[in-house]
């Protein structure tokens, strides 16, 4: 069994999730990086996207007997944000993730993941975020506050976040990048597996590092008719 407890569960986005977004510092994203050397990025403009799940990784990672991380992801999800030009503080996100899609790359202990053990996916097939507000922290980086629910289980969760100006693809649609890293506690949510080392410190540990590299996409709009 123990083979199993890589558990990278709860990174649920955590939310992811946003997840994705609990006891997160206000600061731009760890880690994020630097807009690419030479690139013409224009300002985003306002309106609805979606978020493209081809371009897009809602990940995370947990500590396994204190020495390492193992990580993993969601690969099912969807996700909108309603992007106010004029002022971020207005914008917001909403997000749903398939729990069952969870992937660590390896399928029996993703299968051990799905179990009440864990996760419990077939009684609670959904984790979910709602933002109730933006802060501003710099020019393109902020922190977003929401409501993360996982395991019937809501909490409120904040995300620090780093966005890049916006491009237009091959297609003419609009698209722009943000990345962003927080914490959660997986007991915060109900997923309480595992146990306490003889040594010190966990065989899971309880503190889940939320990785988010998501792509927003706006279409083109549609010729007129003729």
């Amino acid at each position: 069994m123990r083979v199993f407890r890589n558990a990278i569960f709860a990174a649920a986005l955590a939310a992811l999730i946003a997840l994705p977004f609990a006891g997160a510092t206000h600061t731009p994203a760890a880690g994020a990086q630097a807009p690419a050397a030479g690139v013409a990025y224009a300002p985003v403009p306002g309106g609805e996207y979606r978020l493209d799940p081809a371009h897009s990784t809602i990940g995370f990672a947990v500590r396994h007997l204190e020495i390492n991380w193992v990580e993993g992801r969601f690969k099912d999800f969807t996700g909108t944000v309603r992007f106010d030009d004029k002022d971020l503080t207005k914008s917001s996100v909403e997000f749903a993730a398939r729990v069952t899609s969870i992937d660590t790359g390896v399928e029996a202990r993703d299968k051990h993941l799905r179990t009440a053990d864990f996760f419990e996916v077939e009684k609670y097939p959904e984790m979910t975020f709602k933002s109730t507000r933006v802060e501003r922290k710099g020019k393109d980086s902020g922190v977003l506050h929401g409501d993360l629910s996982l395991k019937g289980v809501t909490k409120p969760v904040a995300l620090p976040f780093k966005m890049t100006g916006a491009i237009k693809d091959q297609r003419g649609n609009t698209r722009f990048g943000i990345e962003a890293q927080t914490k959660i506690n997986r007991r915060d949510f109900g997923i309480n597996f595992g146990n306490a080392l003889a040594g010190g410190g966990f065989d899971i540990g309880n503190e889940v590092t939320v990785k988010l590299h998501l792509e927003a996409l706006k279409a083109a709009p549609k010729p007129a008719a003729q």
